[in-house]
């Protein structure tokens, strides 16, 4: 479906919104700028080793279903990170999508931005889940190693193919099968996220920096590099310079790769870990260069032009943050309605437009172009061919695995 065909059936307040916004535009902060990232990591191991019971099930291995009243209550709950969705700059509290999906649907969306990191959020919702109740919430956003454990522990409701018809043609297929979900059964995406290498051209003195290696090694940048706080995106991205995959490294593999990175807090050569606020720091030229979330850059090189980005020969790791429904949801179908609406391309284009990171929604490109010409030629957003066929992921882990390797990471970064 084309935006005006979309456009022309809402109503006119809507539809004004949804122009607005598209007109325009809007300067995206990354939903990543809210991550308390020294709590993720100092969490997520004590939560994999504390023995969580599984959902109560019906038997068969399934989340356990309560009762669906969309069809008589017409209404959708649903739970997202901070600014991670298309705002009307005439009046940031309005979000045209959500009300071009009332007024197509008739379903009415209460939009509550209360995930602030994947840990503290399944804090709040698990004693819920493990005893069996409804969490208050029909659709949630999780990335996908949080997202796998709800699966796995049976707290993720089973999706009805029926009501996911433009998510189940438009998914592009580098998503279709993730080690934690293969068939798409639980789970959708709403975003992916790139992590690269980044630099300031005026702090380097016009030199690139082009790999993990230069990042670890190189004598120009000692004191003046930053590695990110999330174990995956930084142990997945030095995997790679190593040599290995990180969607099958062994626990050896990933000795060696803490091993490589604490020789460099030793030295002195990486000043810090963050969260998003490497970006005031790589932007200034306190550091010169870091590792660094793709979303995060188009902002910052729009007021930087010395900001650059590199994909390492040996390539780069990426994830995604996905769409849920947890156990006992009371509106099952509208969360499946609202998940197969953002499936549309014209309602894709318009939300990568908002939010600046990677669709998985396949062929938005021209679409997209019609709402933000740079956006739809920009690499982060729209990976080239190329750039796609160097993307890696960062395997599932057990629990075992899980509780060990998050302790090493936090040792490592002091947290």
């Amino acid at each position: 479906m084309e935006f005006n065909e979309i456009a022309d059936g809402l109503p006119d307040p809507v539809r004004k919104a949804w122009e607005r916004s598209l007109t325009n535009g809007r300067a995206a902060m990354s939903r990543r700028a809210l991550i308390r990232a020294a709590g993720l990591v100092a969490g997520a191991g004590t939560l994999a080793a504390c023995g969580i019971p599984p959902a109560k099930s019906s038997g068969t291995g399934e989340a356990t279903a309560g009762p669906d009243d969309s069809d008589s209550d017409k209404v959708v709950d649903f739970s997202n990170w901070p600014l991670y969705i298309d705002v009307d700059p005439a009046d940031e509290s309005k979000r045209p999508t959500l009300d071009a999906f009332t007024a197509a649907t008739g379903v009415k969306v209460k939009y509550t931005e209360d995930i602030n990191d994947n840990v503290e959020f399944f804090g709040k919702v698990k004693p819920q889940l493990a005893a069996g109740q409804e969490t208050g919430r029909d659709l949630m956003v999780l990335t996908d190693w949080m997202a796998g454990r709800m699966i796995r522990l049976g707290w993720a409701q089973r999706l009805n193919p029926a009501n996911l018809t433009h998510a189940i043609t438009n998914l592009e297929n580098r998503y279709r099968a993730p080690d934690w979900d293969p068939n798409r059964l639980y789970s959708y995406p709403w975003s992916g996220i790139q992590v690269v290498v980044a630099y300031n051209r005026k702090a380097t003195q016009g030199k690139a920096v082009t790999s993990v290696a230069q990042l670890l090694d190189d004598p120009e940048l000692k004191g003046r590099v930053t590695f990110l706080s999330e174990m995956r995106d930084t142990i997945g991205m030095v995997l790679l310079s190593l040599g290995k995959d990180p969607a099958k490294f062994t626990a050896a593999d990933y000795d060696a790769a803490i091993e490589r990175v604490q020789k460099a807090v030793d030295n002195k050569q990486i000043r810090k870990f963050t969260g998003n606020d490497y970006g005031q720091e790589l932007s200034s030229g306190d550091i010169a260069a870091c590792i660094a979330w793709g979303g995060d850059l188009i902002q910052l090189k729009a007021d930087n032009p010395d900001i650059e980005f590199v994909i390492p020969a040996e390539g780069y790791v990426a994830s995604t943050d996905n769409l849920l429904v947890p156990a006992r949801a009371k509106h099952k179908k509208n969360a499946e309605l609202l998940i197969d609406f953002y499936y549309r391309q014209s309602v894709a284009a318009q939300l990568t437009a908002g939010i600046n990171y990677v669709s998985p929604v396949a062929g938005i490109k021209d679409e997209l172009a019609k709402l933000a010409p740079e956006v739809a030629e920009n690499p982060l957003v729209l990976p080239t061919p190329e750039m796609a066929a160097q993307v890696h992921v960062f395997r599932s882990l057990t629990e075992a695995e899980e509780s060990d390797f998050e302790e090493k990471f936090s040792k490592l970064i002091g947290a």
